[in-house]
This record gives C-alpha cells, sequence and structure tokens, in this order.
C-alpha cells in the first residue's frame, strides 16, 4: 500500500476524474488524504459500482507506479465503500468530500468509515473494515 503524496495528489484526482469520465460516469467530487479519497459519482446505468471501482484502482495504481511517485510499488486496500445519496443531498456531500484534511485533523479514517456504516445501518464485520497504514 502506499501513501497519497502531497505533491502529486492533484493530478492523481485529474487522472481519475479522466478514468470516471471515459466510462460515461459523472466525477462530481473527489478529495480525500494521505491513506485514502472520496468520490462523489453520478452513475452511468452501463456499469456497476464494483467494475468502475476496479477500473479506477487499476489504472490510478499503474499511473502512479509507472512515474514512480512512490519508492514501493503503490497499490490501494483491497475493496472500498460506496454509499448513495438523494439529489438534496448532493452539495452537503461534495463539500465534505471537499473537506477532508480539515475534517480527519479530528477524526480517523477507521472511525469515520464505521459511523458511515452505522449511519447506514449496515451491519459490518471488523475483520473486513480498512486498515490504517503504518
Amino acid at each position: 500500500m502506499g501513501i497519497i503524496g502531497q505533491t502529486w495528489k492533484d493530478d492523481l484526482y485529474k487522472y481519475i476524474t479522466g478514468t470516471i469520465s471515459n466510462k460515461g460516469h459523472k466525477l462530481m467530487a473527489i478529495g480525500g488524504v494521505s491513506d485514502h479519497i472520496h468520490i462523489l459519482v453520478s452513475m452511468s446505468p452501463t456499469q456497476s459500482i464494483s467494475d468502475l471501482m476496479a477500473d479506477v484502482k487499476r489504472s490510478s495504481s499503474l499511473w502512479i507506479n509507472e512515474r514512480r511517485l512512490v519508492q514501493e510499488k503503490f497499490s490501494w486496500q483491497s475493496g472500498y465503500g460506496a454509499f448513495t445519496y438523494s439529489k438534496q443531498q448532493i452539495p452537503n456531500v461534495a463539500n465534505y468530500i471537499a473537506n477532508q484534511e480539515e475534517h480527519h485533523k479530528t477524526k480517523k479514517f477507521r472511525e469515520e468509515y464505521e459511523d458511515l456504516l452505522k449511519v447506514f445501518g449496515i451491519e459490518y464485520d471488523e475483520r473486513y473494515i480498512f486498515h490504517e497504514i503504518q
């Protein structure tokens, strides 16, 4: 696994935006911190979320590794979380994504993710929750 570098994260976000657009979807927001990103996507019915996430993770890992942006081989953790939102919630979700760096000064990712699972009423097994990068 790798850490997203501050100096190249904007280029990574642009690359991911292009990947999502090329698959026929509309990226509405992207943001994150060194160990994870959030994306808000208006999905086209032509592709499943799991296939889109596989494409994004595969292509962006290759992009990072081809440019040797990290010392070791970069890879995303296995899995992902996906949640649906109504049209009325989009501005709030986009704002939340835009402020990830500020948000994570007070809350770790695992805590944030578990909170989302609880809000959405999703039962989960602790073994399958994302791990913090050491």
